[in-house]
């Protein structure tokens, strides 16, 4: 390395295990102390090597009468040391193999000692951004360690997550384009952000057949996302397998024979079609057995909570004529991009989702996932992205859904060993099932004033990067700290920047506008109700815009999306 430090800074007058103390050389001019500031990196030279450290510490101590130097001293974090520096085969260890001594001399680091330290040696690399310290420098992420061992983005609202992640995405596929990405877009954001190479999933047009919903998924359905009361759970575990046997046993010879025939061969989470008027023909002859009457009540609501999803139109993606016949493997495909073409990322919009199921279609798609992954030997790779990732598997085991929690925690815990990656975004680390954030083994901290999310976060930081997490509540926008086994070593950075019609946009909500002076009068007031209403009655959908009521309106006609009137342009 050729350009060494620039200037003698100071010296070593305190040493321990993971740290030291320099007091900085006295200086007339004042630049050199204006640049040594938290979270720079400088090199304490020990003769035959460079310790690398960051600043962790920066105070004024007068020095004794006896003793030169100036008044400012800095404590210093050790972080690792280049061997045999200043020569072609100079390299960056972790650790600290020798260590300084008391009088040993301090400078900066120049941009090629930045990049040496932060070079990663083996394996493909992806570019997110420059380095904080030198924008000369880039930022680069080991890919294969970001993708194989899972990894998360933190960061409060407003930071430029969302963006990051647009980019950290872009960019895995260009180095493995063949590589799936499911991710699941809360926000209704991420549509635009890949172009054509993104398939966008929305209620309009899944096709997700109730039976691929295992049992505890399908009884959250049943009973709209609150517990299922036991008797009519019991009723439900012990007939959905025979509706299952009858439809196999039914099914016309030309189609695909299922292996097993009998209603012991089935469970109810074996993923085979049946029918829904089966199921409820099952409920009612078993009903119509019972010699006490009182205790029809029971299978009375069962079917009426059954019957009540056929005729809500906003379940249309579940509950479909269509869906009775063996779809899984169309299904699959779809959703997971097998094969791509074309369009490796699958972007799942849940915003226009019925609330009481989203938690349950999340569960249902990373179950899949998995299982996928497991019958298939890994043999289709597949990077599972959740945005707001604390809402479907929470710290707090008494809140959500557990079935959504066990899918994700499943793909944290074993997903690498068949394929199947994870991507955990949230702005509440607190609040995220620790057991997933702590498998994740690359993180990308963004701006955190919280003082609970900073504490897990530096909880699951190395030591050695440990003083670098004081910096999350001062963080600028699209700036990160990122550590783990994607970095060499722990470093600040920020994002590169996006073209402006890649960035996301949340399209669930992008008409809100508090200067809107669009005229509201009560035929459109009376058309609103009407759409309203509809989105829960028998109509196959609800009904389209409402822009014909009056030209100078324009509406989103979306399912599930507000109605925000504007004045056209």
């Amino acid at each position: 390395m050729s350009d060494h430090h620039d200037n003698e800074l100071g010296y070593v007058t305190a040493v321990s295990g993971a740290r030291c103390t320099v007091r900085l050389h006295k200086r007339e001019d004042g630049d050199e102390h204006d640049r040594v500031t938290i979270g720079r990196l400088v090199a304490v030279h020990t003769g035959t090597a460079e310790v690398i450290g960051v600043v962790s510490r920066v105070t004024v101590q007068s020095p004794p009468p006896s003793e030169p130097g100036g008044s400012i001293v800095i404590d210093i974090d050790f972080l690792g040391e280049i061997k045999a520096h200043g020569t072609p085969k100079a390299f960056f260890q972790r650790g600290v193999s020798e260590y300084p001594t008391i009088g040993d001399t301090t400078g900066f680091l120049g941009s090629a000692d930045l990049a040496l330290i932060h070079h990663i040696g083996e394996g493909q690399v992806i570019e997110v951004g420059k380095l904080k310290l030198d924008a000369s420098v880039p930022a680069f992420i080991n890919f294969e360690e970001l993708l194989r061992k899972h990894f998360a983005v933190l960061g409060t609202t407003g930071v430029g997550k969302s963006t990051s992640v647009a980019l950290i995405l872009q960019e895995i596929l260009k180095v493995k384009a063949s590589l799936r990405i499911f991710l699941f877009d809360p926000h209704n954001e991420y549509a635009h952000c890949f172009g054509e190479l993104a398939y966008v999933v929305s209620p309009k047009n899944l096709q997700l057949p109730f039976w691929l919903f295992n049992f505890e998924e399908i009884v959250d359905v049943f009973f709209r996302g609150r517990p299922g009361v036991e008797e009519e759970t019991e009723i439900l575990s012990e007939l959905i397998p025979i509706a299952k046997a009858q439809f196999a046993a039914n099914a016309r010879a030309d189609r695909i024979q299922l292996r097993k025939a009998s209603s012991n061969g089935y469970t109810a989470d074996t993923p085979v079609p049946y029918r829904i008027s089966d199921l409820v023909a099952l409920i009612n002859d078993r009903m119509g057995k019972l010699e006490n009457r009182q205790s029809w009540t029971k299978y009375n609501r069962l079917i009426q909570r059954i019957e009540s999803l056929g005729h809500d139109s906003r379940y249309t993606f579940m509950f479909n004529n269509l869906f009775v016949e063996d779809m899984m493997v169309r299904v699959l495909g779809d959703l997971f991009r097998m094969p791509t073409h074309g369009r490796p990322i699958t972007v799942m919009q849940l915003a226009g989702f019925p609330a009481e199921v989203v938690d349950s279609v999340v569960s249902v798609m990373c179950r899949m996932a998995f299982d996928f992954g497991v019958w298939s030997d890994g043999a289709a790779p597949l990077l599972v992205v959740c945005e707001e990732s604390h809402r479907y598997a929470p710290a707090d085991r008494k809140l959500g859904f557990g079935p959504t929690r066990k899918a994700i925690s499943r793909i944290a815990k074993e997903g690498r060993k068949y394929g199947v990656f994870l991507g955990a975004i949230t702005q509440r680390p607190a609040d995220l099932d620790p057991t997933i954030l702590s498998q994740c083994s690359t993180v990308f901290a963004m701006r955190m004033a919280n003082e609970r999310d900073q504490a897990i976060v530096r909880s699951a930081v190395p030591d050695a990067g440990a003083s670098l997490i004081e910096l999350l509540a001062s963080l600028g926008t699209r700036e990160a700290v990122a550590f783990g086994e994607g970095v060499a070593l722990p470093m600040r950075f920020r994002f590169a920047d996006m073209a402006a019609d890649r960035l996301p946009r949340s399209q669930s909500g992008w008409q809100v506008r508090l200067d809107a002076d669009g005229q509201i009068d009560r035929d459109f007031m009376e058309a609103v109700v009407e759409r309203w209403r509809e989105a829960s009655t028998t109509n196959s959908r609800p009904k389209g815009g409402l822009a014909s009521l009056d030209e100078a309106l324009e509406v989103n006609a979306g399912l599930g999306a507000p109605l925000i009137p504007r004045r056209a342009g």
